[in-house]
């Protein structure tokens, strides 16, 4: 993978590829790994930080098993979003080939806004799955008070 795909934010424009103007001014569609990537890059946690926080602080075998749970939460809707997120991307490709013989418009459509959304959602995800998978690798001492 080109390094400097890794090293600069997913921007386009002005515009961080979470933004609907980032796909409307042709920004490239991301791909999961380059999105995986910047959200270990960025040390982002995602907006169930303070949730998981709260499994991670209870006593084991319960931390282990309301992370394990919190997972598998994270991942099946993780796969739900990836799912979506191809459908979008495509919906953008075409969408792009179709305007490839219009004049652009001044405004972003649809797509645009579905795909920083799913994208949005997607590097959300990720952020949680890397936190939840750094916690479930320490194992924490069954008896200590």
């Amino acid at each position: 993978m080109n390094k400097t795909l890794l090293s600069a934010p997913l921007t386009h424009g002005g515009y961080r590829a979470g933004h609907p103007w980032y796909y409307f001014l042709g920004g490239r569609i991301p791909r999961l790994k380059e999105i995986r990537d910047a959200v270990i890059q960025s040390g982002y946690r995602g907006y169930m930080a303070d949730r998981i926080d709260i499994a991670d602080a209870l006593p084991e075998p319960r931390r282990s098993e309301k992370l394990r749970a919190l997972r598998a939460d994270v991942r099946a809707e993780l796969d739900r979003d990836i799912r979506r997120y191809r459908v979008v991307a495509r919906e953008l490709r075409f969408y792009r080939h179709e305007q490839a013989t219009m004049s652009p418009g001044h405004s972003c459509d649809d797509v645009h806004t579905a795909m920083s959304l799913k994208y949005a959602h997607i590097y959300n995800g990720f952020a949680h799955l890397h936190v939840l998978d750094t916690l479930l690798g320490k194992q924490l001492d069954l008896f200590a008070l």
